[in-house]
């Protein structure tokens, strides 16, 4: 054995222990990590409330084939990364040859 592990602990090296059990407790209690949440799969109402739609949407689309999902066991589910998937594909960029809105066709 070494001598100094033999030595009682001095005040600067329980403090500095205590802040480091502080800060992995914080961590703790501040929920679930990213990583954590990527793994997390949504039942189908549950997708549904988070892009918005119906949950007879969701089931239609996944029974058809046309949106992404997993199984657990013989459970439909969307991951995080299914779900952003479905909200990026809905996105629609202008079409850069349009003309430019004026204050009468936004009027009319």
């Amino acid at each position: 054995m070494i001598k100094d592990d033999l030595d009682p602990p001095t005040d600067t090296t329980l403090i500095l222990h205590l802040t480091q059990l502080t800060a992995a407790v914080e961590r703790l209690a501040a929920g679930p990590s990213s990583a954590e949440l990527e793994l997390t799969a949504f039942t189908p109402a549950k997708a549904a409330e988070l892009l918005g739609k119906t949950e007879n949407w969701v089931v239609e689309n996944i029974q058809a084939g046309r949106i992404p999902h997993t199984y657990v066991g013989k459970s439909p589910r969307m991951t995080a990364a299914h779900i952003r998937w479905v909200q990026a594909q809905g996105e629609r960029v202008p079409n850069k040859y349009a003309k430019p809105l004026t204050a009468a066709r936004v009027a009319a």
